[in-house]
Order: C-alpha cells, then sequence, then structure tokens
C-alpha cells in the first residue's frame, strides 16, 4: 500500500511540475513575443556554461563563444544572438536558425570565421531535450 501511495504521490508532483512549467512549451508563436521555447531556460543556461557538456564531454559552448558583445573567443559572441537570429535567414525563426546551428554547424557561416571550427556531433552528444534547453536559453540572449 504504502509503495502505491508514494507512487501516486510522485506522479501527482511530476504532473503538477509539468503544468507550472507550461507543458514544455508551445513552438506555435501565437503570443506577441513570438514562439514560447520548447526547453527549459535555467537548464540551457547551465548547459551554456558548462566547460564540456554531452555524452562525450564536447566542449561547451562557453569555451568558444562569449556573452560579452564583440569579444571573440574562438566563435562570435553570443551576445544579441536571439535578435541576430530573426532576421539571419529569411523563413527561418530564431529558434530554428539556432536549433540549426547547433545541429548542424556548418549550415550558417558567420562572416569573419571558418567553416569545421565549431564541434560537429552535438546532434550526436546531447540529447534533444538539452538541445531544447540549449535554444531556450539562447533565445533570451537579446
Amino acid at each position: 500500500m504504502f509503495k502505491k501511495v508514494l507512487l501516486f504521490t510522485l506522479l501527482s508532483l511530476a504532473l503538477v511540475a509539468l503544468v507550472a512549467c507550461g507543458g514544455g512549451g508551445d513552438t506555435g508563436g501565437s503570443g506577441e513575443g513570438g514562439p514560447t521555447p520548447v526547453g527549459n531556460v535555467e537548464n540551457g543556461e547551465t548547459l551554456f556554461s558548462q566547460a564540456t557538456i554531452g555524452a562525450n564531454n564536447a566542449p561547451g559552448c562557453i569555451t568558444c563563444h562569449s556573452l560579452e558583445p564583440d569579444v571573440v573567443i574562438v566563435g562570435p559572441s553570443q551576445a544579441g544572438l536571439a535578435t541576430r537570429a530573426e532576421t539571419r535567414v529569411a523563413g527561418q525563426t530564431a529558434e530554428q536558425y539556432i536549433r540549426e546551428s547547433i545541429v548542424n554547424p556548418n549550415a550558417h557561416i558567420v562572416e569573419g570565421f571558418t567553416e569545421g571550427v565549431m564541434y560537429q556531433n552535438y546532434a550526436q552528444d546531447l540529447t534533444e531535450e538539452q538541445i531544447d534547453d540549449l535554444v531556450a536559453y539562447t533565445l533570451t540572449l537579446k
């Protein structure tokens, strides 16, 4: 009996947490602020800030990308990324642009940077949830 009560309690808490977090978000983009990211911003910020991420200890975003305007470490600064991403590729949302830049790093090479420099295996090394979280966080970088 105790196990059933514990299981019910845990499931109830999980449901409450899911509802409180908006059920994962809506990518439909009906609000005035644009599409709601599917990931968790706080988790994305944590991932972004780690030296290594993913199953194979891939380089974390912060090892190559600064959050300070015009500061280049290896790749372009991520300051203002969400704003720039809105108009980088015609017909593509900021969310789509950022996601594609993570999973297919050579899809969009920023002027002044070289193809093939960014780690190429984030799509394999990160879970979909981790990618969603990174996208959600980077969409806050206006």
